[in-house]
C-alpha cells in the first residue's frame, strides 16, 4: 500500500527551469562563463552547488569564490517566482485527490529552503504539506536518494510504502534508489526520453492523477 505521497517542486509544481536557466545564464556570464538553454538541460534536476561544481570542473570559474555564485543565482530564481510563478496543471486537483486517499503528503526538492518557501509563499500553499525537506541538507542530491530517503523517515513511512512524484530523470533515478513508486511527469522534451521507463506511470500532467493510476500503482490493476 501507498501511506506517503512525496512531491517534487520544480517541474512538478510550477515551470520553475526557465528561471533557474534565466539565473543561471545572467550569472555565470557575469563571470565570463557563456552557455545557452541546451547547455543547462545537462544539469536539470542536480542541487544548485552540483550545478556550479559542474560548470566549475568544465571551464574553470575561478573568479567566484565558493558560494557566491550558488547565493546570486538563487536570489535570481526567487525574485522570478515571486513575479511570475504559475502553478502547474492539476496541483489543487491532485493534492485534494491524495487528501482523499488519506495518506501523509510531503515536499522534497533539491532546491534551497529559500526557494522552497518563494514557491509555497507565491501558491498560498504552506499549510499543503506535512513535512517539507531540502536537499540543502544532505550530503549529495538527487539523482542520490538520500532527500527521498530521509523525507521517509521524518514522515515514518517506509520507503517502499512512499509514491515520490517526479519531472526529471535525474528525479526519477532517486525516487527508484530509495526504492519509492515514482510517476514521472516529463516535459515536452522528457517525454521522448525513453529512461523514463522505469517510472511506474508516466503522465503528461498532475490532473491525469486519480483513481485509476493510484489503483494501479497500489495494487497493480
Amino acid at each position: 500500500m501507498i501511506n506517503a505521497v512525496i512531491f517534487d517542486m520544480d517541474g512538478v509544481l510550477l515551470d520553475s527551469e526557465p528561471f533557474w536557466q534565466e539565473s543561471q545564464i545572467a550569472v555565470f556570464a557575469q563571470v565570463g562563463l557563456t552557455i545557452t538553454h541546451e547547455m543547462c538541460l545537462a544539469t536539470m534536476g542536480l542541487r544548485i552547488d552540483e550545478v556550479v561544481d559542474y560548470w566549475r570542473r568544465k571551464h574553470g570559474l575561478q573568479n567566484a569564490p565558493p558560494g557566491e555564485l550558488e547565493a546570486r543565482i538563487i536570489d535570481g530564481v526567487v525574485q522570478r517566482i515571486l513575479q511570475r510563478g504559475e502553478a502547474k496543471e492539476g496541483v489543487w486537483h491532485a493534492l485534494s485527490f491524495f487528501r482523499s486517499r488519506e495518506v501523509t503528503v510531503a515536499l522534497a526538492s533539491s532546491s534551497a529552503y529559500r526557494i522552497i518557501r518563494a514557491v509555497l509563499d507565491r501558491f498560498q500553499l504552506g499549510d499543503k504539506f506535512d513535512c517539507v525537506y531540502s536537499a540543502e541538507e544532505e550530503p549529495y542530491g538527487k539523482p542520490h536518494p538520500g532527500v527521498y530517503l530521509t523525507t521517509a523517515q521524518k514522515l515514518a513511512v517506509r520507503p517502499v510504502a512512499c509514491l515520490a512524484i517526479e519531472d526529471s530523470f535525474n528525479g526519477v533515478l532517486a525516487a527508484k534508489a530509495a526504492r519509492m513508486k515514482c510517476i514521472a511527469i516529463p516535459d515536452e522534451f522528457g517525454r521522448r526520453d525513453p529512461r523514463f521507463v522505469i517510472a511506474d506511470a508516466r503522465l503528461e500532467s498532475l490532473q491525469e492523477i486519480g483513481a485509476t493510476v493510484w489503483d494501479k500503482l497500489e495494487h497493480g490493476n
